[in-house]
C-alpha cells in the first residue's frame, strides 16, 4: 500500500501534518523546497487584440451531433 504524507522539514527533523495510517513500512522521503519569492510580471491589457479569430461558422452545429439534437 502507498500512503502519501506531507510534512515539513526543519533541520533534520521532519514534522507530519498528520499521522500515517501503516504500522510498519519502508519509507521514502522526497525533498522539495518551496521558492517563496514574489515575482510578478506587469500584464500589459490588449497585448493579443486582433491575433485570435473565429471562424464565421463556430456556432453552426456539426453534422456529427445532428442525431443527437
Amino acid at each position: 500500500m502507498l500512503e502519501a504524507i506531507t510534512g515539513t522539514y526543519n533541520n533534520g527533523v521532519i514534522i507530519f501534518d498528520e499521522l500515517p495510517t501503516l504500522n510498519k513500512a519502508k519509507v521514502v522521503v522526497t525533498i522539495m523546497e518551496e521558492l517563496i519569492e514574489d515575482i510578478k510580471e506587469e500584464r500589459l491589457f490588449g497585448t493579443i487584440k486582433g491575433k485570435i479569430k473565429m471562424a464565421p461558422d463556430f456556432d453552426t452545429p456539426l453534422d456529427e451531433l445532428k442525431e443527437y439534437m
